[in-house]
């Protein structure tokens, strides 16, 4: 099958890593299905005025009623979905001991019951079809502990948990699950968090080996790596991280930062 009768579905494609991947999708021949809770109207034209072809959905992903709605017009229109990308995901920065449960429980229902839903959804008709490929887009805070984020990094560390189990269940029978872990990426999302004044840009780049934050177009190369069988046949159950190095350096900031070209 050419990529071109390909349909990958995304999660989260109005704005940021989202809007970016069905973007690059859409570059490399697939067709493009999206779901957002905000308007994707920007995207679909981004990739319509670059004669793709793109179905834009406005709904929530942790209402079951929704997703399966949204899975009726992906099948209605394109009939199958090769690629599933679960990017969707909001962020909470909190004290634990300041965290209200409404909140917590509100990012487990976007950050991980979502996946699973939208990955029940579109899987079984991978599995029936014996091929497809899931990737799911969890964090470096889903690898490591990050302060005044207990429900975002309970989120994302269930996220690659999901992901190893449905790999181990779903591998055999023809369907890949695997996983990017971003680190910071400018997005809006950054945006948002850093108005808060929780962190700076100085913060985050003083602790990466590359010095910089990765952008959209980074981490969608490695979601597209991970979910097109061409590039990446033998991937399963992996946590990718896409990261400059955040979670490989162990080193204290003089010796970080002093190992940088001046």
């Amino acid at each position: 099958m050419s990529r071109n009768e390909r349909t990958a579905v995304i999660t989260g494609g109005a704005q940021g890593i989202g809007r970016r991947t069905a973007e690059l999708f859409a570059e490399r021949g697939y067709r493009i299905a999206i779901i957002d809770l905000h308007s994707s109207v920007e995207t679909v034209k981004a990739i319509e005025a670059k004669s793709g072809e793109v179905l834009g959905y406005a709904g929530d992903i942790a209402s079951e009623n929704s997703v399966e709605q949204f899975a009726r017009h992906v099948f209605d229109r394109y009939g199958y979905a090769d690629v599933l990308v679960n990017n969707a995901g909001i962020s909470l920065i909190s004290p634990a001991e300041h965290t209200e449960l409404s909140d917590y429980r509100r990012m487990l229902d976007v950050n991980l019951v979502a996946p699973f839903l939208l990955a029940k959804t579109f899987g079984q008709k991978m599995l029936d079809a014996g091929h497809g490929s899931i990737v799911n887009v969890a964090s470096v805070a889903g690898l490591v502990g990050i302060a005044d984020r207990a429900a975002y990094n309970a989120s994302k560390h269930g996220v690659i948990g999901l992901t190893r189990t449905l790999a181990a269940e779903w591998g055999g029978r023809g369907v890949r699950v695997n996983a990017v872990c971003p680190g910071w990426v400018k997005t809006e999302m950054d945006t948002a968090d850093q108005a808060r004044g929780s962190y700076n840009d100085g913060d985050i780049t003083g602790r990466i080996p590359m010095a910089r934050f990765a952008s959209p177009d980074d981490v969608a190369r490695a979601i597209f790596f991970l979910a097109d069988g061409e590039e990446s046949s033998f991937i399963n159950g992996h946590a990718l991280t896409v990261d400059g190095g955040w979670t490989a350096d162990g080193s204290w900031e003089s010796l970080r930062l002093g190992k940088r070209s001046q």
